[in-house]
């Protein structure tokens, strides 16, 4: 079985200002997809919650070129705004939370569907639809009609976190596209920032994540950003008592609270969930949250809550192995990515349009 390090750099899309930013995380990328080939060894792939129908190589004659071409789309994202992985990777997980990883997060309200898109944890969270869009077109230039959405999506979001220096694995295809939504289930199943540990476990757990998975799903929080509204609650409750008042969490804590301020206001202002590499997908997120700095409450809820027993010791193992975490988020990210919505290989179809189903 090969592993595609994804090594290379397509030259058609940088632009002039790229390539200092492209160097200086070069090596850091380099040293990171080492180690996600040892995580890749040690063995990624593992049957889904639900033991789905799918196959690594479900497009080999019908599409063989879907891979290619949604890493080299992804690669010019990324290049123009490493932002973007992490705007991809929350699609995806959104998109696996709400009835499998069906696509149907990617679909707008119509006169007769309301899509997942206004649902509260995604209305001001979610971006990165054009990004999707961009490669569809693309895949469907040269396949029309073979490769679904949500297909795309779980490629698209592997190769996010490779191009940013996160671990490799294979990623297994042939889910379909599903005809509906779920508004009320994107408000009540999608974990949210100031959910308590217990909440969010059970989150997990009722999809087939374990709590080990949870605690390393969570890491993908290593890059990416947060608005004030979401960490608002935070910065003005317990972060100064579990960063432990230092000179350098102090300054910190200012600088956050002088865009998001107590009475409101603000609410679009952004901050990276990891403040010390935040465009690089490492395992310094672990190390905020030992030092008591999760940016936001469901975060440092895994670390600090009396009842974090099992998540706390975990924590603690990827703050210190970045190997290990590596191995287990790419095992986790199989699993969660084989969370299929059964009814759409009954129901389901290929869109020609990921924000509309099939007229």
């Amino acid at each position: 079985m090969l592993v595609y390090m994804y090594l290379h750099s397509s030259r058609k899309c940088m632009s002039a200002k790229e390539p200092k930013m492209a160097a200086s995380i070069h090596l850091r990328v380099l040293a990171m997809q080492f180690l996600g080939a040892i995580a890749f060894v040690s063995g990624v792939i593992q049957s889904g919650a639900s033991d789905p129908p799918l196959t690594l190589d479900y497009y080999a004659s019908s599409c063989p070129t879907v891979f290619d071409v949604t890493h080299k789309e992804m690669e010019c994202a990324v290049l123009s705004d490493p932002r973007n992985a992490a705007l991809v990777v929350r699609l995806h997980f959104h998109d696996c939370f709400v009835q499998g990883c069906d696509g149907s997060v990617l679909l707008d309200d119509t006169i007769t569907l309301q899509g997942e898109k206004t649902a509260s944890p995604s209305i001001n969270s979610l971006q990165g639809f054009e990004i999707i869009d961009r490669i569809k077109n693309k895949v469907e230039s040269d396949c029309p009609g073979i490769v679904s959405c949500a297909d795309i999506l779980t490629i698209a979001a592997r190769d996010a976190v490779i191009l940013v220096g996160g671990p490799y694995w294979d990623v297994q295809v042939g889910r379909k596209d599903s005809r509906s939504a779920s508004y009320e289930l994107a408000n009540t199943d999608i974990p949210t920032a100031n959910e308590g540990l217990v909440s969010i476990i059970s989150k997990f757990l009722n999809l087939g994540l374990s709590v080990t998975d949870t605690i390393a799903l969570s890491g993908a929080h290593t890059i990416g950003m947060a608005r004030c509204e979401n960490y608002r609650a935070r910065i003005y409750g317990d972060y100064e008592s579990t960063s432990g008042g230092s000179p350098s969490s102090e300054a910190r804590l200012s600088k956050l609270k002088s865009t998001c301020p107590a009475a409101g206001g603000g609410e679009d202002n952004i901050a990276p969930m990891d403040y010390e590499t935040p465009n690089v997908f490492d395992n310094s997120y672990y190390h905020l949250l030992l030092n008591g700095e999760g940016l936001l409450n469901s975060d440092q809820e895994l670390y600090s809550s009396v009842l974090a027993i099992q998540t706390k010791k975990l924590a603690e193992q990827y703050a210190h192995d970045m190997a290990a975490f590596f191995q287990q988020f790419s095992e986790s990210m199989v699993k969660m990515g084989n969370i299929t919505n059964s009814d759409s290989f009954v129901n389901g179809e290929v869109r020609k349009n990921c924000r509309f189903i099939n007229t």
